[in-house]
């Protein structure tokens, strides 16, 4: 046994008939597109630790990138769901697959779009959304992870420029950048974005090596040694944490769409294989124990998509809050990394092998359930939501 084409996804709900045609045609392309593109290169490039050659760009052929950045500065003006099913199909795939899409389009192209100059609009997004052109976004730091608020990467007023000291960490697609959408303090200890081009003097990106985990994507540091960054480059839009954080909405919201792709890719596999192992004279589906792990992934599975399409709906309609998106990144991460660990257990011994994804989508979703925010401190968002005292 190994991997199989995926025909159809769980939808024990129905709901389907919620979507659109063109949510439909949108899922089936980015389907294919991973069956033909990442399906038959992600394990080996997991195991070599190295990504898969010419990603962006293909990621730009097939409007993943920004998908719902007007169509002026080169995105596709997608809704919200759209967003939702494509870092679906991709994290099926590969969370690294989806990490690179997601940063380049809530993280990078998202605070563009949304606090940038007309002028860097039309410089940046087009090519951000081709895939010729990487990005980056720098929030966290060596000593600031989920306290962005003490960070210590700060900017100066030089008169004709800006210069800028500080190093961001755990930043994906650092190595690989060409620009960096990077948030600093300025004189008065406001937090402002800048982007930083590669090739500006002082600005290195070393890579991350010996990773267990997203081994299939360049993960790396920012670092910012008195880097003369051009007055343009600040982005005019926005001050305060309200810039960073929007973006992480965005990114927390694509995060917990996709994650059910993981999740789905263990499933389908583990159904197959529990049909076909036999053991004690029938297959391993038709003992109690392996029954109730598949009904349970089923009906957790489940329970994410309709999350993740009520949120789609008031993402829609600009209501969904930032407890509500911390909510379904939670639960939908947890969801999928619970199913990833069971799902090898249907699989016995065989579940190691890189034939098989769990894995693989294990370890990546030791990384998802950290980024854009810990289990720990969704838990808390939520706790604040509810009694308006903050834990922290």
């Amino acid at each position: 046994m190994s991997y199989y084409p995926l025909t159809t996804i769980p939808d024990y709900y129905g709901i389907d008939a919620l979507l659109s045609e063109e949510h439909k045609l949108i899922r089936q392309s980015i389907r294919d597109w991973v069956e033909s593109f990442v399906m038959p290169n992600i394990d080996q490039a997991a195991q070599d630790h190295t990504d898969l050659p010419g990603l962006m760009k293909e990621l730009g052929k097939i409007g993943a990138l920004g998908p719902y950045i007007p169509e002026e500065y080169g995105g596709s003006g997608l809704d919200q769901i759209s967003y939702g099913l494509i870092m679906q199909e991709l994290e099926r795939g590969d969370s690294a697959v989806r990490s690179a899409a997601s940063v380049q389009s809530s993280l990078v192209m998202f605070p563009i779009n949304e606090f940038g100059s007309e002028e860097q609009k039309r410089k940046y997004l087009p090519k951000l959304a081709s895939g010729e052109m990487i990005g980056s976004f720098g929030l966290t730091e060596p000593n600031h992870g989920s306290d962005p608020s003490s960070m210590e990467s700060q900017f100066k007023d030089m008169g004709d420029h800006y210069l800028l000291n500080g190093a961001k960490m755990w930043i994906t697609n650092s190595p690989l950048c060409d620009i960096a959408v990077i948030w600093a303090k300025n004189e008065d200890g406001k937090v402002q974005g800048l982007i930083i081009e590669r090739g500006m003097e002082g600005f290195t990106t070393p890579e991350t090596h010996n990773k267990w985990s997203l081994r299939a994507s360049k993960t790396g540091e920012l670092v910012f040694n008195n880097v003369k960054v051009p007055k343009e480059n600040l982005l005019p839009g926005v001050t305060g944490l309200k810039g960073p954080l929007s973006c992480l909405n965005s990114a927390r919201y694509g995060i917990s769409w996709g994650v059910i792709g993981a999740a789905i890719d263990c499933y389908c596999t583990a159904v197959q294989y529990s049909k076909e192992r036999k053991q004690f004279g029938k297959p391993v589906g038709a003992f109690q124990l392996q029954q109730k792990k598949l009904a349970e992934f089923l009906t957790e599975i489940t329970k994410a998509q309709l999350l993740c399409l009520q949120l789609g709906m008031l993402k829609n309609d600009h209501k969904a809050t930032p407890a509500q998106i911390s909510m379904a990144k939670r639960n939908n991460v947890k969801m999928a990394i619970d199913i990833a660990r069971e799902s090898r257990q249907i699989l016995g011994g065989m579940g190691i092998m890189g034939e098989f994804p769990m894995m693989r989508h294990a370890a990546n979703l030791e990384s998802v359930i950290t980024y854009e925010g810990t289990h720990d401190v969704h838990l808390l968002i939520t706790g604040l939501d509810i009694t308006g005292f903050n834990a922290f």
